[in-house]
């Protein structure tokens, strides 16, 4: 075998091994997982309420979830409630969490919705009970980095 050919046939098998492995390396990336951690009140301009998410977010992939940015909405019982985004870089560890500070804002008119449907359902003896949320959002990033994510969850205003 000459040496041209034989460089050609190495070529050949080093490449299709690095698509492969690099194939086997996306597969293996787990979506972030992000949770609402805490909210915290800030101070609102005109019709808006302005709050401080906590969102955890586990990274339960093998290897480190690096973000550059992030993007969130809140919907509460199906109707928009609030969004945000913020300009926030970090890494979560493989394997790990971390807790993310993000603002977001909500018009009153969508505050003001809910609590008005809240007060319909009092009024008619409805338990106000748990209400439910949706938590969606992108954390940015270059490459495998990032991620979409959604959660849900319930919270009992029936007990304060």
């Amino acid at each position: 075998m000459t040496t041209r050919r034989r460089f050609l046939v190495q070529s050949t098998a080093l490449t299709g091994a690095a698509v492969l492995a690099g194939c086997a390396g996306m597969a293996s990336r787990t979506a972030p997982r992000v949770a609402l951690a805490g909210i915290d009140s800030l101070p609102g301009e005109g019709l808006e309420l302005r709050f401080m998410l906590k969102l955890r977010v586990q990274n339960p992939s093998d290897s480190d979830l690096r973000y550059d940015g992030i993007w969130v909405e809140i919907e509460l019982r199906g109707q928009p409630l609030a969004s945000g985004v913020a300009p926030v870089t970090g890494v979560v560890p493989r394997f790990s969490d971390a807790v993310v500070m993000l603002p977001v804002t909500a018009s009153g008119l969508s505050i003001a919705r809910q609590a008005i449907t809240l007060i319909r359902g009092a009024r008619e003896g409805n338990n106000v009970g748990p209400v439910t949320y949706l938590l969606r959002g992108r954390l940015g990033g270059l490459g495998l980095g990032g991620g979409d994510f959604e959660s849900r969850g319930e919270i009992d205003l029936g007990n304060p």
